[in-house]
């Protein structure tokens, strides 16, 4: 499964399925056709394009996830760490908040995750 970033588009149409399915597919052409602007055969060759990287599926006119929203937000940032800062997620959070300070609440919650994964 070829998990590649989403590009802007994309984003809109996954974001699309993600909020409304299951759905049929004449649903989201409908959809598309309205917040897209686009034709019946763009919606099927985009949804195609994100079935067959497995993120969506189409089986019998009927569109469902097969990977959430979450899911894959979690995967790209997961990656980005890894390929980026060599999975250290201390060196992401140091480069991070060395241009942007956190606020209290933000540090509050962090401070709870990390109670949380601590068990």
């Amino acid at each position: 499964m070829e998990m590649t970033k989403l590009g802007p588009i994309e984003s809109r149409f996954a974001d699309i399925i993600w909020a409304e399915a299951p759905m049929t597919t004449a649903e989201l052409v409908k959809r598309c056709e309205e917040a897209l602007q686009w034709k019946r055969t763009t919606t099927y060759t985009v949804l195609k394009k994100l079935s067959d990287r497995g993120l969506f599926r189409n089986d019998g006119g009927v569109v469902t996830v097969r990977i959430s929203r979450e899911e894959y937000y979690a995967m790209q940032s997961q990656r980005f760490v890894e390929e980026t800062f060599a999975g250290s997620l201390p060196a992401f959070l140091t480069a991070f908040t060395t241009r942007k300070k956190l606020t209290d609440g933000e540090i509050a919650q962090l401070q709870r995750l990390i109670d949380e994964s601590r068990g």
